[in-house]
C-alpha cells in the first residue's frame, strides 16, 4: 500500500461535508482562545487538531480521542477571522473516524442502546416511578422498527456491526 501524503488527507477532509474550509486556517489560535473545553483541559485544542490534520497525521487525528472532546458550542467558528468552520470540520473528522470504526466506547454503548431499545440509555423501573412522582407522563415505547429502518438507510447499522466484528 502506498504511503499517504499530507495533502491526501487534507483533500479527503475538504471533500467531506463540513470539511471544506480547513485549508483556510492560518493557525492564529482564535479558536483555541475562545474554546471552553480548551480552557479546562490541555487534551483539546482546536488549533492543534487542525494543524495535525493539515500535516496529514491521519492516525493521530482519527484514532485519538481529541475529536470527541469538542463541545460543539461553535464559539470557534463564530470568531474565526478566516471563516474556518471549525466545529463542522470536527464533525467531518468524526464522521471519517466512525466510518473507519474508530468510535469511543461510550458512543458504542449509546448506539447499542438506540438499536436495541430505541433509547440511548435504558429507562429503569426506578426512573419510571420517579417520573410518576414528579407528575410526568409515562414514556411511550420507542418505535424500534422505524428507528432500525432509519439507521439501516444511513448505513449506521453496518458501521456498528463492523466495529463489533460481526456481520449484519
Amino acid at each position: 500500500m502506498a504511503e499517504e501524503k499530507p495533502l491526501d488527507f487534507t483533500r479527503e477532509i475538504t471533500s467531506r461535508l463540513g470539511g471544506e474550509t480547513i485549508t483556510h486556517c492560518y493557525q492564529c489560535g482564535t479558536c483555541a482562545s475562545t474554546c471552553p473545553v480548551a480552557r479546562i483541559t490541555e487534551r483539546y485544542n482546536p488549533r492543534q487538531l487542525i494543524r495535525l490534520a493539515l500535516l496529514g497525521q491521519r492516525d493521530e487525528v482519527l484514532k485519538g480521542d481529541t475529536i470527541w472532546l469538542c463541545a460543539s458550542c461553535y464559539n470557534c467558528q463564530e470568531r474565526c477571522p478566516q471563516k474556518v468552520e471549525v466545529a463542522d470540520v470536527i464533525y467531518a473528522l468524526r464522521n471519517m473516524a466512525i466510518q473507519e470504526g474508530n468510535i469511543p466506547a461510550i458512543y458504542m454503548e449509546f448506539a447499542s442502546g438506540l438499536m436495541g431499545e430505541g433509547r440511548l440509555a435504558p429507562i429503569s423501573k426506578f426512573l419510571e416511578k420517579k417520573r410518576a412522582e414528579y407528575g410526568l407522563p409515562p414514556l411511550k415505547p420507542a418505535n424500534i422498527e422505524a428507528l432500525r429502518k432509519i439507521l439501516a438507510a444511513t448505513g449506521f447499522d453496518k458501521i456498528m456491526f463492523k466495529k463489533e466484528g460481526a456481520c449484519p
